[in-house]
């Protein structure tokens, strides 16, 4: 192509480009809302937006007519057509998945959850794989769309991921997730998929959606059964060289290189010891008389009952916490870190006792919140990530009108 063709395309691409990027997320607009907006002429407004109705990103709606005005033709109304496709978000847990279809406004049209079959780490490649697509193919069904009308897939995996979306190599669960998920899984479908660490979506969803929105120095730590933390600095995710930025169970601390343990897993481990130990608590009552394995939750509400083991075992686990957040403060910095996960509605009672803890440790020390997304703060950011991909990627994709039927 040479130059005197290059200029006009590449000027149509730029106007098509900022028209669709005022459009996102405002609703319906006139042609003379989108030339103030834009500071494009009104020519090339309406003639950028009969072009992205015939390409289907964009409707026209009828036109409203002032019932005051009886001359003159009524404005064209415009709107982008969030059911020009849709994206699916995928939450691979070790002993969950969880699908969710959204429209391109973000809206969940289905979300589902199954978990894996047998024991999590025991399965085999074709369980798991299976369980994956059953799973996206009841979200899809639940929602009422066809497979062609999916634009994009993210997916969040408890593993590191490098920055060029593949899995990282050398980690613990990386096995459990090396099932071709950007390429063999979905090969008859044809669909873009984006692979992503978890903590990584749940930063990318806080920011989005939750208590993080409009802050750009942010760590959100995933800290259910493993420990993770997914970093922002600057408004941009942080990776390192093999992906393992935010792997901050591994990080060097007063008392030594700690383990990858969650708040859920401690809780219940040491919640378990004390009960083998005979102490008495609350916990036995709550766990019954035959077992001395603790459960998380059982642990939390002993605690919300004032049982004095529980609370010093909370106690002992936000301790361990302000010191993974010092460390991790120390390196990049952040304004706020947030607890996220299945555990962080039950991480509300640590946050006074870390606070504390925080502030004997760190000159600077950051804010400390809880998810408000709760379980959903991975598939939450799996989306984000497929519609990121489907907003920048636009005018490269073909969209397909969702009709119902799976």
């Amino acid at each position: 192509m040479n130059s005197e063709t290059t200029a006009p395309h590449s000027l149509r691409h730029a106007n098509l480009t900022t028209v669709l990027d005022v459009m996102r997320g405002r609703g319906v607009l006139t042609g003379t809302d989108l030339v103030q907006r834009t500071g494009l002429t009104r020519a090339t407004v309406i003639a950028v937006c009969d072009d992205l109705i015939r390409r289907g990103w964009v409707r026209e709606l009828e036109p409203e007519r002032d019932p005051g005005v009886r001359r003159g033709r009524p404005a064209r109304r415009f709107t982008v057509d969030q059911h020009a496709g849709c994206v699916v978000g995928l939450d691979l847990g070790v002993a969950t998945v969880t699908a969710e279809v959204a429209d391109l406004n973000g809206g969940e049209l289905a979300r589902v959850a199954q978990r894996v079959p047998g024991r999590a780490l025991d399965t085999t490649p074709a369980q798991r794989i299976e369980t994956i697509k059953s799973t996206v193919d009841q979200a899809l069904q639940e929602a009422g769309v066809q497979s062609t009308a999916v634009l994009a897939v993210g997916i969040g995996v408890a593993t590191a991921v490098d920055r060029q979306g593949d899995i990282a190599a050398g980690y613990e669960l990386a096995p459990l997730f090396d099932l071709g998920l950007r390429t063999e899984l979905w090969g008859d479908r044809g669909w873009h998929v984006l692979l992503e660490n978890d903590a990584n979506l749940a930063a990318m969803a806080e920011r989005w959606r939750g208590v993080a929105q409009g802050i750009d120095d942010l760590a959100v730590m995933l800290a259910g059964e493993r420990l993770g933390a997914g970093v922002l600095t600057s408004g941009r995710l942080l990776h390192g060289r093999h992906g393992g930025a935010g792997e901050v169970g591994m990080l060097p601390l007063d008392s030594g290189v700690i383990s990858d343990d969650g708040i859920a897993r401690l809780a219940r481990q040491w919640g378990s010891a004390a009960l083998a130990e005979g102490e008495p608590t609350l916990i036995r009552d709550l766990v019954g008389p035959d077992t001395h394995r603790a459960s998380a939750r059982f642990v939390f509400e002993a605690a919300a009952q004032h049982d004095e083991v529980a609370l010093r075992i909370l106690d002992r686990i936000a301790r361990r916490m302000a010191r993974v957040m010092a460390a991790l403060g120390a390196v990049v910095d952040p304004e706020l870190v947030v607890i996220a996960g299945a555990v962080s509605t039950s991480a509300a009672a640590l946050v006074p006792v870390i606070n504390e803890e925080l502030a004997s440790l760190s000159p600077n020390p950051p804010r400390v919140e809880v998810s408000g997304l709760g379980a959903g703060a991975v598939v939450t950011g799996a989306v984000r990530l497929a519609l990121d991909f489907v907003e920048e990627n636009m005018l490269s994709l073909t969209p397909a009108a969702a009709t119902s039927g799976a």
